[in-house]
């Protein structure tokens, strides 16, 4: 919240880049994206014969590079991206590139407050993580499923750390796979290991594992929970840390379990993608009541409404009392809320933003090839060539709304409307 109090709340455009005259002088400008505060539109460029740039309000950061890959803006709005420098890659922020580079390297993560971020390298044809520029001391001969912890000082991935030969299915069913922290791997193996997730305070790390070639549960700090299931998904700590949380199948049904045990009485034919809110007392998730029927339940209690083909991108409200989602029924897509669709129906509908004070929410939409802001199921902008996610002001009165247009002139706006009308 401080840092959205920071930003620009002026009612009114502001026009900040015109891409076609990037476009006079780089010949071509590829997936622009706009920062979170919209002050900023950034974009990989050509900036000679076979040699590739960033540009960032028409300026262009120093040097040049063989491949420019994955541009993002993280939270406090630093402009990262992979890059190649004579086939070598490693992570650029704001210009400024890791000393280190590596063979290969993709996926970055950037932590919660923007300060960290961490990549997986290859060298060598061994895996790692390299964490702010500093490669793992270990290598694997596998890694897959990263995760950041949210103070953004550790890594985990899931690594082999038994070698066996293509087709020694005995070896592999010892279990050869195993989780690493920072580089040092549990004890403990497993047949497979994926979904890791660490704890709110950074201190523990969960993981999804199978123990045999039917049998699946949770080890949280290497150790597996006495109870096994047909299957399960990732892992959630609650808040506090004191429980662990899966989606675990049972009976032929998916269950909620903690720490092993059942949670919710209620069973579903599909449950996934849970989330809690801050404190605790809320428990959400995706869920299928009936075959290829799906919503959201809610501590257990399924929504009344029903989508027939997805229900996507599940957001709890600041004050953790609402639940809103994406959903599409027949080619159509909309917002739920609290169980009720919004009655507008689009081609497309993205993530939806609740405002500071959890009473509004916002979505980017999609009609007819064009996309526009609605909010509450209202459209609340023209329509627009291109967009990003919108976002609330801090009292929720405004929106701030990122655009760029397709015509010959090609403007990045930044607009802040207000809600009040």
């Amino acid at each position: 919240m401080d840092r959205i109090n920071q930003w620009d709340w002026e009612i009114g455009k502001r026009e900040l880049a015109n891409l076609s005259e990037w476009e006079k002088k780089y010949e071509r400008v590829l997936d622009p994206i706009a920062s979170q505060d919209g002050e900023k539109i950034a974009a990989v460029v050509p900036t000679d014969e076979m040699e590739f740039g960033v540009c960032e309000n028409g300026e262009t950061w120093e040097g040049g590079y063989d491949k420019v890959w994955h541009l993002c803006y993280g939270p406090d709005d630093r402009l990262t991206g992979l890059v190649s420098d004579t086939g070598m890659w490693t992570v650029a922020t704001n210009g400024d590139a890791w000393k280190e580079s590596f063979e290969f390297a993709w996926r970055p993560l950037v932590s919660q407050d923007g300060k960290h971020i961490s990549v997986n390298i290859q060298n060598g044809g061994q895996y790692a993580i390299a964490l702010d520029g500093k490669p793992w001391e270990s290598t694997f001969n596998y890694m897959a499923d990263v995760a950041l912890s949210p103070s953004g000082d550790k890594s985990a991935a899931a690594v082999q750390t038994v070698a066996f030969k293509e087709g020694d299915i005995f070896t592999f069913q010892k279990g050869c796979y195993s989780a690493a922290v920072n580089g040092t791997p549990w004890p403990a193996n497993f047949v497979n290991v994926y979904d890791p997730v660490f704890s709110a305070d950074s201190e523990h790390l969960a993981v999804s594992i199978r123990t045999s070639l039917y049998e699946y549960t949770i080890a949280v700090d290497g150790v597996p929970w006495d109870e096994k299931f047909p299957c399960v998904w990732g892992p959630k700590f609650s808040p506090d840390g004191n429980a662990v949380t899966a989606p675990a199948k049972s009976g032929g049904a998916w269950i909620m379990v903690e720490n092993g045990r059942p949670l919710w009485k209620q069973k579903f034919v599909q449950l996934w993608h849970h989330q809690y809110n801050q404190n605790g007392d809320l428990l959400a998730a995706i869920v299928a009541p009936k075959f290829g029927k799906w919503t959201i339940a809610v501590n257990g209690s399924p929504w009344s409404c029903i989508f027939g083909d997805l229900v996507d991108n599940l957001t709890i409200s600041p004050d953790g009392k609402r639940v809103a989602c994406v959903g599409k029924d027949n080619g159509q897509w909309t917002i739920a809320v609290d169980g009720h669709p919004w009655p507008t129906t689009f081609d497309r509908a993205w993530q939806p933003v609740f405002s500071p004070d959890s009473q509004s929410v916002a979505a980017k939409v999609e009609k007819n090839g064009r996309y526009a802001i609605a909010v509450n199921g209202r459209i609340v902008t023209n329509e627009l060539d291109t967009a990003w996610a919108p976002a609330f002001s801090p009292d929720g009165r405004k929106l701030l709304v990122k655009s760029l247009s397709a015509n010959s002139d090609r403007k990045y706006v930044r607009e802040v409307i207000s809600l009040n009308t």
